[in-house]
């Protein structure tokens, strides 16, 4: 998350492989115990309030240019971060994204 928040150092295709992270903790939640379930659930919350926060809503468009989104419901993939730097905010910049620059953010 840190990252995210700073200014996403890394390309488009490490930036996806992070979010099939977030997939697999999606996909996981449904094998976990409902005791495992209820302690995590307010720290995941947290963080993706914090994802949600250092990312912009455009429903996927800029990122669809580069990599096929996964079902409506695995929401994190159609978001981008709000600071646009390096190579993912150069390519991101390129299919539409607009962000803050990590200067001004």
């Amino acid at each position: 998350m840190s990252a995210i928040e700073r200014g996403y150092g890394g390309d488009i295709h490490g930036y996806t492989n992070d979010l099939y992270c977030r997939n697999w903790l999606h996909e996981a939640w449904l094998l976990l115990d409902e005791h495992i379930v209820q302690l995590w659930t307010p720290q995941i919350k947290v963080l993706d309030d914090r994802y949600k926060a250092a990312t912009v809503d455009d429903d996927g468009q800029a990122l669809n240019r580069f990599h096929r989104l996964p079902g409506p419901d695995l929401w994190w993939w159609r978001r981008h971060p709000r600071i646009l730097t390096g190579d993912l905010g150069r390519s991101l910049h390129s299919a539409g994204a607009v962000g803050a620059d990590p200067d001004t953010a």
